[in-house]
């Protein structure tokens, strides 16, 4: 005990040497100045955000629905957020996500006090759950009743945002807000609430349209969501967790990133905070303008996570006008199955590696494409005066077009510009092949005795493909080539799309396709290369064309959120 005071009394000391060392009576120097400059900048950017919100505000609207019954729509989760996991596998908020969600709504709005606070909270908690409920945790988890959405009453209630778009009393939002709703009420910022009605709404895309009985709040002008560029500030505004006329900033993260949410999308990245509610609302421009529906946020921390998505106004503007017009969206095809030009698929094809567009993997017989003379090879690059950049985006310029009316197509051909009028059709005139026969299970590829070999380096075991087998799998009769029989995970031909039983017919081989009849003449053109193009017929559609898969040793760098579908249709 002793040691230990002596001890302590030298660290005392020895501190109060220090502290007199230090001279610490001495006066700090003054602090430095802000640059005018500097403050000139923050306090125009301040004004600019004050000034589109006070503009933008009046045209904004938080949306209640409500349905009966089961879920649906936005009825699944709370707020109206997508890709938002809020609750836990048993249907309770973790007691720490409720702590969280407390924190964050009393910075958010320092006013709510008490039971206000309370009351608030009440829209995004189970039944049964809080304050008391959170601590009862000695009860096993197991023993608890899963929640499911009928059991949070008879009646469920949903928020979400929306905008004026039009003077007729039209609110643009999103399908999913309003989706199976059985009652919807709309609320802007003046305080006034009107009852609405759904127009039309278009789940492929996630856009809606509602109508109200009031015609003098201002529309919001739309701005050109083609021309955003990576960089740009935008707002976002309307009612996270219910709190509407909320206003946040940000800038464009990434613009046509696909998300694989809707059917249709080219989604424009921001990192504005986006949160359950504000589905609907507007992604407005630093001219007030609006660039963007939000519509989706990515997170794997049940919060946001700098990740938002908003639909593009010149997706959501064609959507919207159609719907008012027809109450439906009708799209068109031309008849093309497509894949993503890349690096590797243009340096075969003798283009520039950097080429923009999709090349075409198949051209249904009679379809539009067919009597343009659109051929199999072909890299299309322009639509209708637009560049096409990938498969969203040329599937959503096509699908968005006017049937029998004619539109301007850009392909390349052997390295040659060409162009050809299309007049789509209707979707439900152009068939694929594997959209008229019936689906039939994936065959397992035979593995008899025989030649069998590897391409080392690119995870793939062949054979040769005998008639036997040919027929076994549903090739037709003098299909030539090898059968897949082995694909290593994770490999070079796992993250192809190849699978056991498709059946590889050529290989890109001094930029020429050559027809390949044994293991051996695969192995050839594997030996030494990093990347090998090769032509597959798919097994389970085994009566379609082909089309080309490059496998490529070196794994790509993974962008999760923009995964283009090498065979999106058009």
């Amino acid at each position: 005990m002793r040691r230990n005071a002596v001890a302590w009394a030298a660290l005392v000391l020895s501190g109060a040497a220090l502290i007199g060392s230090r001279d610490f009576s001495r006066p700090g120097t003054a602090a430095q100045e802000i640059p005018a400059a500097g403050q000139k900048v923050a306090k125009d950017l301040s004004r600019a955000f004050e000034a589109v919100a006070d503009f933008a505000s009046p045209s904004v609207v938080h949306i209640r629905v409500e349905k009966k019954g089961g879920g649906g729509g936005m009825f699944g989760g709370p707020g109206g957020g997508r890709n938002f996991r809020f609750f836990g596998p048993d249907g309770q908020i973790d007691p720490k996500d409720l702590d969280g969600l407390k924190d964050m709504l009393r910075r958010m709005h320092p006013e709510l006090k008490g039971d206000d606070l309370d009351e608030l909270l009440k829209r995004f908690i189970p039944q049964g759950q809080g304050e008391q409920g959170d601590k009862e945790e000695a009860q096993p988890k197991r023993s608890r009743p899963r929640v499911e959405p009928q059991q949070f009453g008879s009646v469920q209630e949903g928020i979400g945002s929306g905008f004026v778009y039009d003077d007729q009393g039209h609110i643009l939002t999103n399908n999913h807000v309003v989706e199976g709703a059985d009652k919807i009420e709309v609320t802007f910022d003046d305080g006034e609430v009107f009852s609405g009605k759904i127009v039309g709404t278009d789940p492929g895309s996630d856009v809606a349209v509602i109508k109200v009985d009031a015609k003098n709040y201002r529309p919001l002008p739309r701005g050109d969501s083609e021309k955003l560029q990576v960089g740009d500030w935008v707002i976002a505004v309307g009612s996270p967790f219910g709190l509407s006329q909320t206003v946040t900033a940000g800038i464009v993260s990434a613009t046509e990133r696909s998300a694989g949410i809707n059917e249709y999308e080219s989604f424009i990245q921001t990192d504005a905070a986006i949160n359950p509610g504000n589905s609907g609302g507007p992604l407005i421009d630093m001219d007030g303008r609006v660039v963007g529906v939000n519509s989706a946020i990515a997170t794997s921390s049940r919060s946001y996570s700098g990740v938002g998505f908003a639909i593009p106004i010149s997706l959501a503007d064609d959507i919207a006008d159609k719907l008012i017009k027809d109450g439906k969206v009708s799209r068109v095809r031309v008849g093309i199955r497509m894949e993503p030009m890349t690096p590797a698929l243009a340096r075969e094809n003798k283009l520039d590696p950097k080429t923009k567009g999709v090349l075409v993997a198949e051209v249904v017989e009679g379809s539009p494409a067919a009597e343009a003379g659109v051929r199999k090879g072909d890299v299309i690059t322009g639509y209708n005066g637009h560049q096409v950049t990938g498969p969203s985006n040329f599937k959503i310029l096509v699908s968005t077009s006017e049937p029998e009316k004619k539109y301007e197509l850009k392909f390349l051909r052997d390295g040659k510009e060409q162009s050809a009028q299309i007049s789509p059709d209707p979707e439900e005139q152009v068939k694929f092949a594997f959209e008229q026969a019936q689906p039939r299970p994936r065959p397992r590829a035979a593995r008899p005795d025989g030649d069998q070999a590897e391409s080392k380096g690119f995870g793939l075991g062949v054979q040769p493909l005998t008639a036997e087998v040919a027929e076994k799998l549903g090739y037709p009769k003098g299909t030539e080539g090898v059968v897949v029989v082995a694909v290593e995970p994770e490999s070079a031909a796992a993250r192809a799309g190849l699978e056991e039983g498709d059946v590889i017919t050529k290989v890109m081989k001094d930029k020429q396709p050559q027809p390949v009849k044994s293991p051996k003449d695969l192995q050839e053109s594997a030996k030494g290369a990093e990347e090998l193009t090769v032509l597959v017929l798919d097994v389970r559609n085994p009566t379609e064309d082909g089309q080309f898969l490059t496998l490529s040793k070196k794994a790509p760098v993974e962008d999760k959120g923009d995964k283009d579908d090498d065979t999106d249709k058009k």
